[in-house]
């Protein structure tokens, strides 16, 4: 293999993926701003295109990278001189490019035949490339300028400033990681940009479950001020604000659910239970209303970009002051201060409690045990503060309605908290 070892098989599908997945960006990028150039197919398959050339130079040596290199140089020279000289828009980049990587794919079956099974992949992942052309042009052309805006600053956010960030704790009792944190916030932007961007394609006028939960996965708190100053006259319809409002906060559990998932594989074991449990009893009243009101009308508010740097920053900060004050309180003050740290840190925001609370369950007994509670106690934290919220922002009959719906998971979350073994 001309002194090289070739990768091995996932080794190979992750930079193929990678690969595809970075031409992807960039093509959207471009697609969306210069018409008539390579776009969301074009630069996929160049990108795929350099690593199976790259693949293919362990055995033959580097003068086949340059070789590709020549061969996208003369595919892409190609159209401009097409347009010049018979002014065609469409001379077919996309399908040059194609046979590029096809001829890659061929030559990749002789001679990695052990590694078979990934030059299928990539010829099947061509032909859909290929098959997909109108639904990605319609994807693209859905996405407004904002929207393109939020999707780089994530790229910003976890292409750029992650890989810089030193892997090492600082400061006092060695609980601050630069590149562990900002894998939190990657983490939680990645999730709310998700509901964006579902928010963005569906429209404002989704209806009240839809609402509901798209409201969730962006920030239930932001959902609950938005619906609150809705219903701010007496006068005001106070039924579906409220119901948008309770079906956002289950959703809090759900993203409760994924970030410990991610974070602490094993803590799921002792926190899913209770964590369940606090999210039905929200759900049921949930439902109930909404059975009563499902007909009725429902505009979401406009929703802000969540991907914002100032917010990634801040969210950074309040998790390692939560983080810090966790650890602090249990070297000090021991485990009965850790609740009145969650209570606090829950009031406006679960995700760092959550994150706090799941990452020292990997290296603390205790927490793996008993964890789950500071996340129950946080989540009592949020819902009263999002109580005090609709009594601020809102009337008093819709203050009336979310206090007794909010009473079912309020009364069993201290149940659980206090009389609960598991």
């Amino acid at each position: 293999m001309g002194g090289y070892q070739v990768p091995s098989t996932s080794l190979i599908f992750q930079e193929l993926g990678i690969s595809a997945l970075l031409g992807l960006l960039v093509g959207l990028q471009r697609e969306h701003t210069t018409l008539g150039m390579p776009g969301m197919r074009t630069f996929p398959l160049i990108t795929v295109f350099g690593t199976v050339a790259a693949l293919l130079g362990l055995e033959f040596g580097g003068w086949v990278v340059a070789a590709g290199l020549l061969g996208i140089v003369a595919v892409l020279a190609f159209p401009a001189f097409v347009r010049i000289r018979q002014e065609e828009p469409d001379p077919g980049t996309t399908t040059a490019v194609a046979v590029l990587v096809m001829y890659g794919v061929g030559a990749l079956l002789v001679l990695l035949p052990e590694r078979m099974g990934v030059a299928v992949a990539i010829g099947g992942g061509v032909a859909v490339l290929l098959q997909f052309k109108p639904e990605l042009h319609r994807f693209s052309e859905k996405l407004g300028d904002e929207d393109l805006r939020a999707i780089m600053q994530f790229v910003l956010i976890t292409c750029v400033i992650l890989p810089v960030l030193p892997n090492k704790a600082y400061g006092p009792l060695d609980v601050f990681n630069p590149r562990h944190t900002w894998w939190m916030v990657v983490l939680i932007v990645g999730m709310s940009l998700g509901g964006y961007i579902l928010y963005k394609f569906l429209g404002r006028d989704v209806g009240i479950l839809l609402g509901g939960i798209l409201g969730g996965a962006i920030s239930s708190t932001a959902t609950t001020v938005s619906y609150a100053r809705q219903a701010r006259g007496e006068s005001a319809d106070y039924r579906v604000p409220a119901i948008v409002i309770m079906i956002a906060s289950t959703i809090v559990f759900i993203r409760v659910l994924v970030e410990i998932a991610v974070v602490a594989p094993d803590f799921l074991v002792s926190a899913a239970p209770p964590v369940l449990i606090l999210m039905l009893l929200t759900m049921a009243p949930s439902l109930w209303v909404w059975y009563r009101v499902r007909r009725e009308p429902s505009r979401m508010p406009e929703q802000e970009n969540p991907t914002q740097l100032r917010s990634a920053v801040f969210f950074a900060a309040m998790y390692a002051v939560v983080l810090l004050a966790l650890a602090a309180a249990k070297e000090y003050l021991g485990n009965q201060a850790l609740y009145s740290i969650a209570a606090l840190s829950g009031l406006t925001d679960m995700d760092a409690i959550t994150l706090s609370v799941a990452g020292m369950a990997k290296t603390d007994a205790w927490i793996a045990r008993e964890g789950w509670r500071l996340i129950v106690v946080a989540a009592l934290a949020n819902l009263v503060f999002k109580a005090m919220l609709v009594g601020f922002l809102g009337n008093r009959r819709l203050l009336g309605q979310i206090v007794l719906l909010y009473c079912v998971p309020l009364v069993g979350g201290l149940v659980l908290v206090f009389f609960c073994r598991w």
